[in-house]
């Protein structure tokens, strides 16, 4: 997590972060990280009021995603649908169905996201393999990968667009199962202006 001016475009909730005051305490309270939209039925909050659950905010659905987040059953029910379909299809290995409760995957996106240390949780993969929507890691910098192009992350938006090997065996920070899903059909919004 990071602090800045930035504006985005979803809300993140991962639990109770800080406490009275606005200090974060902690990464997460339990383990449905969640997705949510800026504007639902009127709500106004107080932005970490104390006692309540801290508010994340994320530049686009890709980068919440990356981040371990899946859409909201409450506020983006339809989006919450598509995800547990297209998550379900993607790994089938977990032996879940329809009748899966969400927070069954919420606990495998969960060790697929953060580990023991608290470290973000990665994993290699070819290029060419990832779908659209797709996080991956080189160097220190986070790239969204899109149409055969890496674009460079920051909180205010993406740099330009840079042509890279496809064959290139890359660290991805988009748990495994979220690519998974995104590969059997869910598609992350993205804030790409090109």
């Amino acid at each position: 997590m990071i602090t800045t001016k930035a504006r985005g475009k979803w809300l993140g909730n991962r639990g109770q972060l800080h406490g009275t005051g606005k200090t974060i305490l902690r990464p997460f309270k339990h383990k449905a990280w969640i997705i949510c939209l800026l504007a639902f039925k009127g709500r106004q909050r107080k932005i970490m009021a104390p006692n309540l659950w801290t508010e994340l905010f994320f530049l686009d659905e890709a980068t919440a995603l990356a981040a371990g987040h899946r859409p909201c059953f409450e506020c983006r029910r339809e989006a919450a649908l598509l995800f547990k379909k297209a998550w379900l299809m993607g790994n089938p290995d977990f032996g879940f169905d329809h009748r899966t409760l969400i927070g069954k995957i919420d606990e495998v996106m969960h060790q697929e996201r953060i580990a023991k240390n608290e470290q973000k949780v990665t994993f290699e993969a070819i290029l060419k393999d990832l779908p659209d929507g797709v996080f991956i890691e080189m160097d220190g910098q986070a790239y969204l990968f899109v149409n055969e192009m890496i674009y460079p992350w920051a909180p205010e938006g993406y740099a330009a667009g840079q042509h890279i090997s496809l064959s290139k065996k890359v660290s991805v920070l988009t748990p495994k199962s979220i690519v998974n899903a995104i590969k059997s059909g869910y598609e992350p919004q993205v804030q790409l202006l090109v």
